[in-house]
Order: C-alpha cells, then structure tokens, then sequence
C-alpha cells in the first residue's frame, strides 16, 4: 500500500478557506509529505471559480495551475511522485498537455503520474470552453488518453478524432518513463472501462466499499475484455483523512469542515446521494487505530494505492499536523508490504 497526499492547489474556497495557502506554502507542504514519508504529493485542476464559492466568499479563491505547480515542486522535492488528480481533459489540449508532461517528466527523474478525468463541474467547462459546452466531458477525455498514448509513445503522431485532431506531430522530449502512466478518474462506468483499456490505475472519489468492490470486480473483468488481464492495474481511491484521538470529536471536526461544504457541493455531480454520516464512516475519519482498519478493509476489496488523501484543516500548520500524524501513527502498520519505499 502506497499513500499520497492531495495538496492545497486549486481547492481554496471549495475543500479550504480561501487564504490557506500560497504557492511557497504548498511547496512546504509538499517538502513536509516527502519528509515524513509518504509517497506522493496530488495537485487538482481549476480555472475559474465555481458559483457557490463566489456566494459564499467576498474575495476570488488562488488557483494555481496544476502543471506550473508540477515544475515548481519538481524542484523542491527528490523522491516523493508527482501525481494530478485530475487534469481535467476536456479543458486541456492534448500536443500541449503532452508536451508539459514529458518536460515536467524529465526534469523530474520520471516522477510524474498523470490523473485526468472529466471534471466536477459542468458550470466550470462551459464558462472556460462555451463553444465546447455541449459535447459529452466523457468522448472528450476517451479521446484525449487515446491522443496522449500516441504522442507519448509514437516517434510522429497523429490523430484524427470526432474532437481532437492533429497530423505528424514529432513531440520530444519524450518522458522518462515508458509507458507513461495514466490513471482514469472519477466514478462512472466509461471511467473505469478506460482504466481497464488503456490506465495504469483507476481513481474513484467517495465510493462506499459496496460500490468500490464492484467498480474493481468491473475493472478486472473490462481488463480481461480488452486483452490486459495480466497488467497490474492500481485501485486508487480519493478519500477524506481527518484524524483525532478522539473518534467523534474528529467526526464533529470533519462535519464541521470547509471540505465537509465542498462534498456537499459534489452531491449533484460527483457525489450523488452524498450522506454526511455514511461519508464519514467510510473515510478516513476518527482514531488512527481506526483509520488502519478502515485502510485493511479498503485492501481487502482491490484497493492498492490512497494517492490523493484530502486532509481536513483550517490553515497549512493544522495539515502539516495532520500529514505527521498520519506518518507516525498510521503508514507504519502497513510498512511490512512496502507502504513506502
């Protein structure tokens, strides 16, 4: 089990109050994860802010782009992989993507891991692309992981799609890693199907365990459809972490959360039916001796990776707190197979 932490990116205002951190701030957060152990750092991706947050926020929230920030902590960090979750696609243009990508790549040492999915908010696509605002998000980034793999891959590339197109297209640097890893986020059906098609890794955000233990049964099998049934394909959930030495009083903690409002905001989208409670059950929310068995029973359905764990706090000292404590009292039950190497 690997275990990777979800920084303050492009979350200010929807998963943190607005002002929680700069980007010398998630450079130290970033340098914190790396130093205390864990395995990854994420970073999200927005452009505009989300109606919601403007309601409910007198000033703009800071988004910073999540490529830009990738270079940025290549820079400051030596071991830790360099993950997004998620680039979304359908607001990205592939030749450039790939082109930042294999660069950030390089200068790294092969670090990066490219999440990319559809996006939480419709409203955000169509105030960034309104020419595009009625296309599927989903055919969108079908064709966009189809587009990657030939630009990362092929010496000239090119690709004729219903959405994206360009012609001998000879793109290099390529990325030190070869193949280049790609995990497929987010919950649908068509998510976990690219996963199985083409991903190194599928990343759901909020499943139940019910729900999650199908989605792996349907990624094994979509895998053994299309000819990879032997490919180590990573399980990945996107979970809520919020600890505390006492159970309820990290339950009221998390309930009482700005990132509490932000899940709240998902539950016409993302996170349909989204259940306070039940949500809170799930996660990664109470006691640390709780937290490692929540951990074993994500295990025991498929679960290989919690790459991109959103950390409850009001300000960048209370998650560096949170990360420690994870570090400490946590990754250590599950060091015997390799929680961090």
């Amino acid at each position: 089990m690997r275990f990777g932490v979800a920084l303050p990116t492009c979350v200010e205002g929807m998963a943190y109050p607005i002002r929680l951190a700069d980007h010398e701030g998630i450079a130290r957060l970033a340098k914190h994860a790396e130093a205390v152990g864990f395995d990854s750092v994420l970073v999200n991706d927005h452009m505009s802010t989300m109606p919601y947050v403007r309601e409910q926020f007198a000033s703009p929230p800071r988004f910073y782009e999540p490529m830009v920030m990738l270079t940025y902590l290549a820079g400051v960090t030596s071991r830790v992989r360099l993950q997004t979750g998620v680039v979304v696609l359908p607001m990205r243009e592939p030749v450039l993507l790939a082109k930042q990508v294999s660069v950030i790549d390089r200068i790294c040492g092969g670090r990066v891991t490219l999440g990319v999915g559809v996006g939480a908010y419709r409203a955000e696509f169509a105030s960034v692309y309104p020419a595009r605002a009625k296309i599927p998000r989903g055919e969108l980034v079908a064709e966009g992981i189809e587009a990657l793999g030939l630009l990362f891959s092929q010496r000239r590339a090119t690709y004729r799609g219903k959405h994206f197109q360009f012609e001998d297209v000879e793109l290099y640097p390529k990325p030190v890693q070869d193949p280049f890893p790609i995990y497929s986020c987010g919950n649908a059906d068509g998510t976990i199907r690219r996963a199985a098609s083409a991903g190194a890794g599928w990343m759901p955000a909020g499943m139940p365990l019910p729900k999650l233990a199908d989605g792996v049964a349907r990624l094994r099998a979509y895998a053994q459809e299309a000819g990879r049934g032997e490919a180590r394909i990573e399980v990945a959930p996107q979970l809520v972490l919020c600890l505390g030495r006492d159970p309820d009083a990290a339950t009221a903690n998390f309930l009482s959360s700005q990132a509490h409002e932000h899940l709240v905001s998902l539950s016409a989208s993302t996170l349909r039916g989204f259940d306070p409670a039940g949500f809170a059950a799930q996660n990664l929310i109470g006691s640390p001796e709780q937290v490692v068995e929540r951990i074993l029973t994500l295990q025991a359905v498929g679960t290989t990776e919690l790459a991109g764990l959103i950390v409850v706090a009001d300000s960048e000292s209370e998650m560096a707190d949170q990360m420690s404590m994870f570090a400490e009292e946590v990754i250590p039950a599950f060091a015997e197979e390799g929680a961090h190497q």
